[in-house]
């Protein structure tokens, strides 16, 4: 298996590349990548949006994560706001650092890629928290981000025109690592417990 390299990556001209991956990794039709070239590009030009990417060593992009601080007033945030209201944790939207998107390779799957790119990315965030949504079932994404210390915050969540359900997630950073530790010297209280 190919060595492969996470670091910060500039997404926006690579976004089909990323499309690419996206679409195996979660099985995407050519109009729903179409679609989601658009809203990728649209994202990455929000204030505080950063990407990672996992690259092999003659450059292919084999993984990939995008994220941005939370904002209210961002489609997602109105979606998911009710659900989180319904639960008392909307106040997850604040302060918070979006995944927006996470996709390995299925051929890169279950190397511990997707576990990189997610705790690079928010170890840079500045932000004391992290959410995001992911299909609401018992699936190896759902049972990585409960290793990383996510929990689930509203479950049965619809967006509309998918499918399935939507969990929405969220940890306080930094993430946990491999054993259920966080890095030296973090805080290991809750955000709302700081003060």
């Amino acid at each position: 298996m190919e060595d492969v390299v996470v670091q910060p990556i500039d997404l926006a001209p690579r976004v089909d590349e990323a499309l690419a991956v996206q679409a195996l990794a979660f099985g995407l039709g050519e109009d729903e990548v179409r679609v989601r070239h658009h809203i990728v590009l649209r994202h990455l030009a929000t204030p505080g949006a950063r990407a990672y990417g996992a690259t092999t060593a003659t450059g292919r992009l084999v993984g990939f994560v995008y994220g941005m601080p939370n904002d209210r007033s961002q489609w997602w945030s109105t979606v998911v706001e009710p659900y989180l209201r319904s639960t008392g944790t909307q106040g997850w939207l604040d302060d918070s650092f979006a995944i927006t998107e996470l996709h390995v390779h299925p051929d890169h799957q279950a190397r511990g890629i997707g576990r990189e790119l997610i705790t690079a990315i928010t170890d840079t965030s500045g932000q004391p928290r992290s959410i995001l949504s992911a299909i609401d079932t018992e699936s190896p994404a759902r049972r990585l981000y409960r290793s990383l210390g996510y929990t689930d915050l509203a479950r049965r969540v619809r967006f509309p025109s998918a499918a399935r359900p939507f969990a929405v997630m969220g940890a306080p950073l930094p993430l946990l690592r491999p054993g259920g530790k966080r890095p030296e010297g973090t805080d290991f209280r809750r955000p709302a417990d700081r003060g």
